[in-house]
């Protein structure tokens, strides 16, 4: 999806409406803008509990999940998953591989991937996916190389807020019609 002035709004439901996965980096989106090490210089991982529990739910109504990272960021691993994601590629190979590798698994057209990212090593794949985003603090180069900018930073919810516009537009988000119905 390139980015559109032309009724952006309708091109970025057509995009949703097509996903069928979600892709995004370790580094910049699921941990944030830092990593973190203990004094043994092990890495001490963690995440925003509000993407944890849009990962699940985003499994749970079906969408492909797949962590990607260019450097070794196994520490990761038992966390996603508990979470149940299954695609994981932490050992710092090429984006664009694992992306192809994740894509052919899964019998994925390039427009039914969805992927958020932060950052230059990250450019090659928003350039082929369908949904490409960032999250607000992303790269100020990125922004126009996207279709959607996240009201939210990485590491604080942008993952979340993909998900549930996923699945909201696609109907399988279950909260947002139990709202409606206590209006």
């Amino acid at each position: 999806m390139q980015p559109s002035q032309a009724d952006p709004s309708s091109r970025i439901n057509q995009a949703l409406n097509a996903v069928r996965a979600l892709l995004f980096p370790v580094d910049g989106v699921l941990n944030g803008s830092r990593i973190t090490f203990d004094c043994n210089g092990g890495e001490i991982c963690s995440i925003s509990v509000r993407d944890a529990v849009a990962i699940k739910e985003a499994l749970k109504q079906g969408v492909h999940i797949a962590v990607l990272s260019e450097r070794d960021a196994e520490g990761y691993r038992p966390l996603l998953e508990a979470l149940g994601v299954r695609d994981l590629y932490l050992n710092g190979e090429n984006l664009l591989y694992s992306y192809e590798a994740f894509r052919l698994r899964h019998n994925l057209s390039d427009e039914e991937c969805a992927y958020i990212g932060d950052d230059i090593g990250d450019i090659d794949l928003l350039s082929k996916v369908g949904l490409p985003a960032t999250a607000i603090d992303g790269a100020d180069y990125l922004r126009h190389r996207v279709g959607y900018i996240s009201g939210y930073e990485g590491g604080k919810g942008c993952i979340r807020e993909l998900v549930e516009m996923i699945l909201i537009r696609q109907g399988k988000w279950p909260y947002f019609e139990r709202a409606e119905e206590e209006e």
